[in-house]
């Protein structure tokens, strides 16, 4: 039996809004509904490190896993950790808008983890996609899904 945990996966075709998104693609809808100059909120004090894996690279790791004879539980993840302020940062690049954070109560989790990834990475697997080409992406299939929901509003 083959278990595969994943960390963080985002990227386009996902949930963007309703409240069960990840960080990704609410941080990309929130950057997609601002006006160019505005401000948007973000959670905490921005500070937390996280790790953001596109959804290619992970299904490319379920397949790696699935060809091999490990047993067990397998994380599946990159190595790109970054704050929450670097992603917000991310994302506001891939808009070419000028926004601004305010950082407001909320949720955070822990500050960051240790999610080893040994055993996928024993298989010969890593994360190919940058978090700033896999939020362009994912930013640009958001931004053109906000833009059909306002259209038909």
């Amino acid at each position: 039996m083959r278990i595969a945990r994943f960390e963080n996966c985002y990227g386009p075709e996902g949930t963007w809004r309703g409240g069960r998104e990840k960080a990704p693609a609410a941080i990309c809808r929130k950057v997609a509904m601002a006006e160019n100059g505005g401000t948007i909120p973000v959670w905490g004090d921005g500070t937390a490190i996280r790790n953001y894996t596109y959804v290619d690279d992970l299904v490319e790791g379920i397949y790696t896993l699935m060809q091999s004879d490990l047993e067990g539980a397998v994380n599946i993840g990159g190595e790109e950790y970054v704050t929450v302020d670097e992603l917000v940062q991310t994302v506001i690049e891939a808009s070419g808008k000028r926004i601004e954070i305010e950082h407001v109560e909320g949720p955070v989790g822990v500050h960051s983890r240790n999610f080893s990834k040994e055993r996928i990475k024993s298989l010969g697997w890593e994360a190919e996609t940058s978090l700033k080409d896999g939020i362009g992406r994912t930013y640009a299939w958001i931004e053109g899904q906000v833009k059909a929901m306002q259209e038909a509003e």
